[in-house]
């Protein structure tokens, strides 16, 4: 596909989720009511279900294998300004470029300068595959150009935290200020991590509750599957997925397992009030953002925090929050799954097809519960602390996550293949999860493969990684 050519475009997802960009909203909050309806206007019929598609990145100089500031040569805003030739529209915070539209889709700027391409909601596999492929294109022409490389990591895998610049955000000054006080390994979020993540839709609160579900208990198989960040500054970290151990202790009032969804009652209604008592990081006012950090959105909605009493709440405000949560599925007016690491560029397609086998099939997602529904809560916290680093090898009842992996493929395979989306040359999608069969046939996972060549053929001379897997 050439590099002007768009990508396939269908409807945008209500709020769409570009977690660095103001949402948008339509008027001020009247009750609790207009929250619940903000989430379950998410519903729609299964004809008109869309697959969206996020990944991030690691930008890099090519000369020293370090991370490029905003302002530098080369230099993110360098990657911002020559993108806009593909005919993206930039996103400005003050003076500064700090996103990039197109047809529904973003191009945004983690703190750390992490690189994310937020697709366009699609119909297929295939559709979402041909945009992350345009996008590589695009991407490869800037960054040949300037001098940067493109790294698919869960977490950087040589810099020291103090290394990484901040982009130019006013969010990401406020959230960097906060994070020391809530966990210890929030800054290292920020700055050092990327994941690749799908958004999908449902019909209805009971087809959310069950997605809910079953995503938040496979969660931790796909955290094994996609594994590929073994190394901490320049060393193996002990862990496979250093990402799945930061995300244990950034902030846990907003992030993890969220046991209580599995409980009976668990509605759009029940969600809210979880999201209401969340502490909330701004409110973003005039192209300003004010510090709120730590402070209740239930009481912001009840005007009972002076400094703010004045300020009327939005559905705008909403949304910003609901893009501040942080755990393994997260829901806004559709589900987003959250356990992977950012990964090679041949297996970014992996993940929404993995997923969309599992939940967009009928079968399959019956299948999927009947396997998760007697799984306790500490079992499915079990296996979201041993994976990170454990992989393949963690333990499971008399079984691994290893079996686990199996038995998943099995099933998306066979709900991709009911599917039936076909592309051009009458290919299915199941075959997007070939990378993965890879994997799972083989035994070991991509962290693995990665620690056993620093031992080997690297000589512990990580400057091969930044040469090996360049995606460009």
């Amino acid at each position: 596909m050439h590099p002007s050519r768009p990508a396939p475009k269908y409807r945008s997802l209500e709020g769409a989720s570009f977690m660095s960009i103001p949402q948008s909203g339509s008027g001020p909050i009247q009750s609790r009511d207009d929250l619940v309806r903000h989430l379950s206007k998410g519903c729609r019929p299964r004809a008109d279900w869309a697959i969206g598609t996020e990944h991030e990145k690691f930008v890099y100089d090519l000369k020293t294998h370090k991370p490029v500031a905003y302002d530098g040569k080369p230099g993110i805003r360098q990657l911002l300004e020559g993108m806009q030739r593909f005919g993206w529209e930039p996103l400005r915070e003050g003076e500064h470029i700090i996103g990039l539209t197109q047809n529904g889709a973003s191009l945004s700027l983690e703190p750390g300068g992490q690189f994310e391409l937020s697709g366009a909601p699609v119909k297929t596999i295939h559709d979402t595959c041909a945009e992350t492929n345009l996008h590589l294109d695009q991407t490869r022409e800037v960054a040949n150009e300037i001098g940067v490389g493109v790294l698919g990591f869960g977490f950087a895998p040589s810099w020291r935290l103090d290394e990484v610049p901040m982009m130019p955000k006013g969010r990401y000054k406020i959230m960097r200020e906060y994070m020391p006080k809530v966990g210890g390994y929030g800054l290292d979020m920020m700055f050092r991590t990327c994941t690749v993540q799908v958004n999908l839709d449902f019909e209805s609160e009971a087809d959310m509750v069950k997605k809910f579900r079953v995503g938040l208990a496979l969660q931790p198989i796909t955290t094994a599957l996609f594994a590929n960040s073994p190394f901490r500054e320049g060393r193996p970290s002990g862990f496979l997925s250093y990402r799945a151990q930061v995300w244990t202790d950034v902030d846990n009032a907003r992030a993890g397992m969220l046991p209580w969804v599995f409980e009976d009652g668990m509605s759009f209604e029940r969600y809210v009030d979880y999201a209401l008592d969340v502490p909330m990081y701004f409110l973003y006012r005039d192209g300003k953002y004010i510090d709120m950090a730590g402070k209740s959105f239930r009481k912001f909605l009840a005007r009972e925090i002076p400094e703010v009493a004045h300020i009327e709440p939005m559905l705008s405000d909403w949304a910003d929050h609901l893009t501040t949560i942080f755990p393994e599925v997260r829901l806004k007016s559709f589900l987003e799954m959250r356990g992977t690491d950012g990964g090679l560029w041949r297996r970014i397609c992996g993940m929404p097809a993995l997923w969309v086998g599992l939940l967009y099939d009928s079968q399959s997602l019956d299948a999927c519960w009947d396997l998760v529904k007697d799984w306790t809560a500490e079992e499915r916290q079990a296996l979201r602390d041993g994976v990170g680093k454990q992989g393949f090898k963690t333990p499971f009842r008399k079984a691994t996550v290893h079996e686990l992996s199996h038995r998943m493929l099995d099933i998306a395979t066979a709900g991709l293949k009911r599917r039936a989306a076909l592309d051009g040359a009458g290919m299915s999608e199941d075959g997007f999860l070939n990378p993965l069969r890879e994997l799972v046939n083989r035994g070991y996972t991509r962290a693995e493969e990665m620690l056993k060549n620093y031992y080997g053929v690297w000589g512990k001379d990580m400057s091969h990684l930044f040469t090996e897997y360049n995606f460009l």
